[in-house]
């Protein structure tokens, strides 16, 4: 029986995933993400089947869903240091959850003809337990059965909590893309090539031909940023890095962050707000002469330049490819230029030059993993998450019909390839 929801027609309602299109394995995806700078909802829909060691993903196309101000500043409000009680958790688990059911039917609606297989979801991030270099545990918002009650679509959620369980840091899952989809790059050039995502927490994955791929957190981007923006003007975010670009580096509250332990750790590694948050830059601004708020956010703009471009560096990275929402800001595009200019013959690119839009990368990324799972395929790569092996990822939530799984996939997928949408 197909699920129809209100407002599409039964032709062209929200159908169940057809085991029978096992030959290819042929679904369309629905994928949802908020990250760390709880900005909104980023949505994605997408094609996936498998040609062989391929899984060949169409991007169908991207939505930006804001979260309503009272959810977003409840969601803040709950970020550590701050307090948080068991019942403030769970009136935003059902808001999270409820927007993301919302994100998803439009998603299905205007990106996807009204017509998905299943919602993949990786939540909102609200703690990653990090102790002694260990991940114990990671929460993530957005009860899917909200997702699952809305859309009658099966959903694939809580993707990062069994990488953890097998010993790894569930993070950075982008990992999985990059290395399916930068191998051949990396093999063309002869040199590793590295995946950059800005988003609240900087994080980059390398990819180099007969090497284990490497991937991890090197550090804030948007996190610090946006919470100085906030603090010196009174706005979410840097819009169009106006006020880096108006200040200049402050040397010695750039050495005081540097010194930051996390910094020198060795991968696998993952961070995020539970380390760099107001504490953190107080801590870094006490005893200083006064930093003048453009300074200020130069300097926070030039701490990521200068982290991802070290560890460009260490890794002989020639070619990197930049996503998420600091590509936005030139004031940080231009400050990592500068920091991986030190090294001859280094591009920088982002992932729109490669065919994959960067707006929605990581939205698409949730997708594959979703259909990694429903194909029955590991979602982890071990050697950038540091688990014990690879693991299928993530619960099955029933849409409004059976769970039919399709027969997994045979043989290894080791590629991906990004191919335009027919017409």
């Amino acid at each position: 029986m197909r699920s129809v929801i209100r407002g599409f027609a039964p032709s062209r309602g929200l159908r169940h995933p057809d085991p029978r299109k096992a030959g290819g394995h042929r679904y369309r995806v629905i994928g949802l993400i908020s990250g760390t700078s709880i900005d909104g909802i980023d949505v994605a829909a997408a094609d996936l089947h498998a040609e062989e060691d391929t899984v060949v993903l169409t991007p169908l196309g991207e939505l930006d869903v804001p979260y309503p101000e009272p959810l977003r500043d409840g969601l803040l409000a709950a970020l550590p240091p701050n307090p948080c009680t068991a019942g403030e958790l769970t009136r935003l688990d059902t808001g999270v959850g409820q927007a993301f059911a919302d994100a998803a039917r439009r998603g299905a609606g205007e990106l996807a003809g009204g017509r998905a297989d299943l919602v993949a979801s990786l939540g909102q991030t609200v703690f990653h337990w990090v102790e002694d270099g260990h991940v114990r545990g990671t929460l993530q918002l957005g009860q899917p059965a909200w997702i699952a009650e809305r859309t009658g679509l099966p959903v694939c959620a809580d993707l990062r909590a069994r990488d953890v369980a097998a010993g790894g840091h569930g993070a950075p899952l982008a990992s999985t893309l990059d290395q399916l989809w930068l191998r051949g790059l990396a093999e063309d050039t002869g040199r590793p090539v590295a995946a950059l995502n800005l988003g609240g927490i900087a994080n980059i994955t390398v990819v180099a031909e007969g090497r284990p791929v490497i991937a991890y957190d090197t550090g804030p981007a948007n996190a610090l940023l946006d919470l100085a923006a906030h603090r010196v003007a009174g706005q979410r975010s840097d819009v169009d890095g106006r006020l880096a670009l108006g200040g200049s580096v402050r040397a010695d509250l750039l050495g005081r962050l540097l010194a930051d332990p996390y910094f020198a750790a060795a991968p696998p590694k993952s961070t995020g707000k539970e380390h760099f948050n107001a504490g953190y830059l107080d801590a870094a601004l006490a005893g200083l002469d006064p930093v003048e708020p453009g300074d200020l956010l130069a300097t926070l703009t030039e701490l990521t330049a200068v982290t991802v471009a070290g560890q460009c560096r260490r890794h002989g990275v020639t070619t990197v490819i930049a996503s998420g929402g600091g590509v936005a800001n030139p004031a940080l595009m231009a400050a990592l230029a500068r920091a991986l200019s030190t090294v001859p013959d280094t591009v920088l690119k982002t992932s729109d030059d490669l065919g994959l839009p960067g707006a929605g990368k990581e939205a698409y990324l949730t997708a594959l993993l979703g259909w990694l799972t429903w194909c029955g395929v590991p979602g982890t790569v071990p050697s950038a998450t540091g688990a014990r092996g690879p693991r299928l990822l993530g619960a099955l939530v029933p849409g409004s019909g059976p769970l039919t799984l399709p027969a997994p996939l045979g043989g290894t997928v080791t590629r991906l390839r990004v191919a335009e949408k027919a017409g």
